[in-house]
């Protein structure tokens, strides 16, 4: 499903965060990525999300190679992968409400009939209600906006979803419902799952199998 081999990457080329990694997702596998806080994982995951374009490296995406990164990877490429970041409030448009939040992806694609469904379907999924997809981000908590992000990241039923830090801002209760959330998705869909954190006990709970973060490479980890 996801290859990235020999991955250099950062945002000064002199100096990069990321030096020669590779890693692997198979297809419908879950795989965490665990590592301490500025080792480099999340400009990696950024990576891996088409969001942010490696200066070295090969990275291969349900078989095809990926020769474009943010507008310029082809949209059916773009929107088979789902990411869910760290920080909802950075990540969330504060003029739109939650309903809006979560149906921007369709509009954005030319999908508008589905809107009202997925909506439905989706806020329903995450746990959140008529009265709350009607409030803008600063209106409703952290855990109702990651919530709301996670819907937002699943409306085009990605393949592969990459969850770079999702729960690390929220308490153990809303953890594990946003666990069991993409855990349903991902049973019924098959899609694959990149998760990126530095909980050690989670990950190895809620993956298949765990990479630890090396020097140069990703290397495994034996989980249990």
């Amino acid at each position: 499903m996801l290859e990235l081999t020999g991955i250099t990457a950062g945002y000064d080329r002199r100096d990069p965060v990321v030096r020669d990694v590779s890693l692997s997702v198979g297809h419908g596998e879950a795989v965490g990525l665990l590592g301490p806080s500025g080792c480099g994982k999340s400009t990696l995951a950024r990576v891996a999300a088409l969001l942010h374009r490696p200066d070295a490296g090969t990275m291969i995406l349900d078989g095809t190679v990926v020769r474009g990164w943010r507008h310029r990877a082809p949209q059916e490429r773009r929107t088979s992968v789902g990411v869910v970041f760290q920080q909802p409030r950075l990540s969330a448009d504060p003029r739109l409400s939650l309903r809006e939040l979560i149906a921007q992806p369709l509009r954005a694609t030319g999908r508008r009939r589905e809107v009202p469904e997925r909506v439905a379907e989706l806020s329903s999924l995450v746990g959140l209600s008529a009265e709350l997809l009607e409030r803008r981000p600063h209106a409703v908590s952290d855990g109702q906006l990651q919530r709301a992000c996670l819907a937002r990241a699943l409306v085009l039923r990605p393949k592969l979803l990459i969850c770079d830090e999702m729960t690390a801002m929220l308490d153990a209760s809303t953890t594990a419902a946003l666990v069991a959330v993409v855990e349903a998705y991902r049973t019924e869909s098959g899609a694959a799952l990149l998760a990126v954190g530095h909980d050690r006990v989670l990950l190895e709970r809620w993956c298949d199998r765990t990479v630890r973060w090396g020097e140069r490479s990703v290397e495994r980890m034996p989980v249990g």
